[in-house]
This record gives structure tokens, sequence and C-alpha cells, in this order.
């Protein structure tokens, strides 16, 4: 499945001058090859969430509400509470986005942040149960892109990884008869990671990091790594069907890391609320 909007026709007037820049070090929005564009966010936006996050990745803007309730674990998992992510492209962020159910491009968005936020042991699923085998939390993260300036992976890992650390639950307690009775108590949901995915767009054997619209309409492939805080790469997703070369995969895994420290920095050391700046120069 594909997560990025079907290519309109694009004039070889604007295929040759994004080659011919490439060919060069800069792109067509004055960008460096490895510069990503500025990402701002704000927490705790929606009042009747567990938790919430707003990011902007450029133009693109991805809202991500979380929200935590009592159920059953899974029978081959009693031991593990339940994550479910679901996304939403609402038809006022692009023209190409109808309404009506999710379609292939929601799906696999949605799929592909609960596989970075899973496979990094983000949430810690056993501190979810309340009962093993019978009552646990299941935290459910809607994701909603408001605006679609391209790069949708990358700033909807990051707006669901930004909502969850704003998520608290509230605590319960179990008495000898398994009776439940909640308490005043509210903690912080659980986190053993912060996962950051990093998309790089291809043309013509040339990659770049954050490819925004007009780029990922000319863009021969996108390549996508999402990274532990340890530098483990957890989750891999190819968009389209260009080729990429065994060598170009390692150089991108590469610079990918170097990439996500410092996004990771930014969003686990900036302040809140506030715009943060470009992420720029690392391995030009």
């Amino acid at each position: 499945m594909s997560i990025t909007r079907e290519k309109p026709v694009v004039s070889k007037i604007l295929q040759k001058e994004m080659l011919e820049l490439l060919s060069n070090g800069v792109r067509i929005d004055k960008r460096k090859l490895d510069e990503y564009r500025k990402i701002s966010y704000q927490t705790g936006i929606i009042e009747k969430a567990d938790g919430s996050a707003l990011l902007s990745l450029g133009e693109t803007m991805v809202l991500v509400g979380v929200k935590v309730e009592l159920g059953q674990p899974f029978g081959d998992t009693p031991d593990q509470g339940v994550l479910v992510v679901n996304a939403e492209l609402l038809p006022l962020a692009s023209q190409t986005f109808e309404p009506g159910p999710p379609d292939e491009r929601a799906i696999a968005l949605a799929r592909y942040v609960d596989r970075s936020i899973r496979e990094s042991n983000m949430v810690d699923l056993k501190s979810l149960v309340i009962v093993p085998g019978k009552v646990c939390y299941v935290v459910y993260v809607d994701v909603y892109v408001l605006d679609y300036g391209g790069n949708l992976i990358d700033a909807s890992v990051l707006a669901a990884a930004k909502a969850l650390e704003n998520t608290k639950i509230r605590k319960y307690k179990v008495d000898e008869n398994g009776k439940l009775t909640e308490t005043e108590n509210v903690e912080n949901l659980k986190l053993n990671d912060f996962p950051i995915s990093v998309t790089f767009g291809i043309i013509n054997n040339k990659y770049f990091v954050d490819p925004n619209l007009e780029e990922e309409q000319t863009c021969d492939t996108f390549l996508t790594f999402t990274y532990t805080q340890t530098g483990n790469i957890c989750a891999v997703m190819k968009n389209e069907q260009g080729l990429i070369s065994p060598a170009q995969v390692i150089e991108m895994m590469e610079l990918g890391w170097k990439k996500a420290k410092e996004i990771s920095s930014l969003m686990l050391g900036g302040q809140k609320g506030n715009d943060q700046e470009n992420i720029g120069n690392a391995g030009s």
C-alpha cells in the first residue's frame, strides 16, 4: 500500500528543474538534501482526551488524540494491554482526500504508526494489565491529518509519540474478590522509548530527507526507517515501485540515524508549545 498521494501529471520542466537542483546539492525549496523542514508541536490541546499533540512539519499538520479505556486482553497475550491505532485523512487537508471510510493510504499510515510504536516498545503493554487475562487498559491512538504538505509518515509518528508522552491514565484498585474500584490517582502512561521515523525521497538515484509535496509528486520511490533511541531500526517501509541499490539503502540508514538523533534531541529536549528550529546539516 502507498501512503503518498496519487501523482498528478508533473510538467517535464519541473522535473528537469528538480534534477538540476539535486545534482547541485539543493532542492526546490532551497533546503539541503539532508535538511528537514521546521518542526513545531503543542501537547495537551484536546481537553477531553487523555493525551494529545498537534505537530507541524513544514506545511504538514497532524493532530493526534489518545483515549484510554478498560477492556480485555487478547487471548494470546493475557499479560499485555491493547494498543489500537487509527488514521483519518480529512478532506480539508488535501483535494485528493475524500470523505468516507479509511482508504488504503489511511490504513497504511495507521499500520506504520502502530508498528513504529509497538516495535520500538514505546508503550509498556505489560504495565497496562490490571487483572491478567481479564481486565486491561486499551490505548486508542487516533491520527488526524489536518494539512498535507508532504511526508505524512514522519509527522504522524512524531505526533503520536508526543501524544502518548502526554497521556495520563486513571488508576484502579482490585479487591480480594476481583472487584475494580476507580481511584483518584492519575499517572503518566508508562513509556520505554521514543520512536523517530526518517523518510527519504528518491528521484533518479538522488535521495533526500523529508520530501515536501512537490518533491513527492516527482519521486520514483520513498524509504522510511523508524529508529529507537539506541539506534535500532524497528520499522521499515518502502513506497512506490522505484528501485534502490543496496549501497544507497546502507547510506540512507546511516544518514537516517544521524537525523533521528537530531530530531530526538528536539522532541525530547525542546520547550513544548514553542516553534523549533530546522533540523539541518548533519551528514552533509
